[in-house]
């Protein structure tokens, strides 16, 4: 399961690295969660970004939990699900980030968080199908699910699920709506597990309400009491 990631960039430096344009304002952010506003591509405006919500609309969600079912799609089955077969043959996107947020359970109670970046720092993108739905006052909105694979060596200690990260050939591959299935599918394996890292990263990143710079910084791994652990 992804639940938190982070796309501390420019807005020129997203135009250049994935070649489109945004026409909306843009700020750096550290820590995105589901309901959130964010930019995307779509299989239907490459060129472009797009805003759509994570998972479902702030409204929707009021005093509810998020289901995970919203915010994640298993890359497995993504082709097969009533839920998903349609979005994954017509509403694919890709989702640009620079790092994520992943758990790692300690006690019956502790969870220490983790930041996973490339080695390189680089961009780099989760694949996504995306959801048009129209509210009950009639006003039409747009959300989107990130793609989730089997979890390999590095996210092991995390769960058993990953997300599935593209490379720049597999995005085009991904957008394009004239690729087949089987063409589609082997895209969503996920990259080598060498040529990224985690490492720990401050408490502070459990608060939604908490979007700032330091989250990204390396900390001691601590408990939820604010205890130094021995797990690394």
């Amino acid at each position: 399961m992804c639940e938190r990631y982070s796309l501390a960039t420019t807005k020129q430096d997203l135009e250049s690295r994935f070649e489109a344009e945004m026409l909306d304002n843009f700020q750096p952010r550290y820590n995105i969660a589901p309901t959130q506003l964010l930019p995307i591509i779509t299989s239907e405006s490459p060129r472009g970004f797009s805003h759509f919500y994570w998972g479902v609309t702030p409204e929707f969600s009021k005093n509810k939990p998020v289901s995970q079912k919203y915010i994640n799609a298993k890359a497995e089955t993504v082709h097969l699900k009533a839920s998903s077969k349609s979005a994954f043959q017509r509403r694919r996107c890709i989702i640009p980030a620079d790092g994520y947020y992943m758990w790692k359970k300690v006690g019956k109670k502790t969870k220490i968080p983790y930041r996973i970046t490339f080695h390189d720092k680089r961009l780099f993108s989760f694949a996504g199908i995306w959801e048009e739905f129209e509210s009950e006052s009639g006003k039409v909105n747009h959300t989107f699910s990130l793609l989730t694979t089997e979890a390999d060596a590095l996210h092991q200690d995390f769960g058993d699920r990953m997300p599935v990260i593209l490379e720049r050939d597999q995005e085009k591959i991904w957008l394009d709506k004239f690729k087949g299935t089987d063409q589609l599918l082997a895209v969503l394996h996920g990259p080598d597990a060498g040529s990224m890292t985690a490492y720990t990263v401050s408490q502070m990143v459990n608060q939604i309400n908490v979007d700032a710079e330091f989250l990204l910084k390396k900390t001691g791994p601590m408990d939820q009491f604010g205890n130094y652990t021995l797990f690394g």
